[in-house]
């Protein structure tokens, strides 16, 4: 009966390891295809404005590293007292606000309009977002 027991444990552990290493690799699999998907939102809605070059600002300023940074701190990109003025730091949750209503969220801000309201579509520029180091 002990052997049974131990028999059932190891195949119980062995299938939840199984199962994790699967599910992280799915996990891995699910954040590529939303990387993918957000430089495409990206490339369609963001690119025109802002640089994927660390050293080069366009219109608007280079997205490279702005997940966790604070707003309007970008070396030699003017930004608008409003936005400098803001407190924000660029989490998920101030990404998700300002591209959905960046005027609402930054009163003041030159940036246009953008209005990017569908949460999926937004998740997938964040994932985007998030790649870039």
């Amino acid at each position: 009966m002990k052997n049974r027991s131990l028999i059932y444990w190891t195949l119980v552990i062995s299938l939840i390891t199984f199962s994790q290493a699967l599910l992280a690799e799915q996990d891995t699999s699910i954040r590529a295809a939303m990387r993918a998907a957000g430089e495409a939102a990206f490339m369609h809605r963001c690119k025109a404005c802002h640089s994927l070059d660390p050293a080069k600002n366009a219109f608007g300023p280079s997205l490279i590293g702005v997940v966790g940074r604070p707003a309007g701190t970008l070396p030699r990109y003017s930004y608008s007292k409003a936005m400098v003025n803001s407190n924000l730091v660029w989490n998920e949750e101030n990404i998700r606000k300002w591209v959905a209503d960046n005027v609402k969220l930054v009163p003041g801000t030159r940036m246009r309009h953008v209005a990017i309201t569908d949460e999926t579509e937004q998740s997938f520029i964040i994932e985007f977002l998030r790649s870039l180091k």
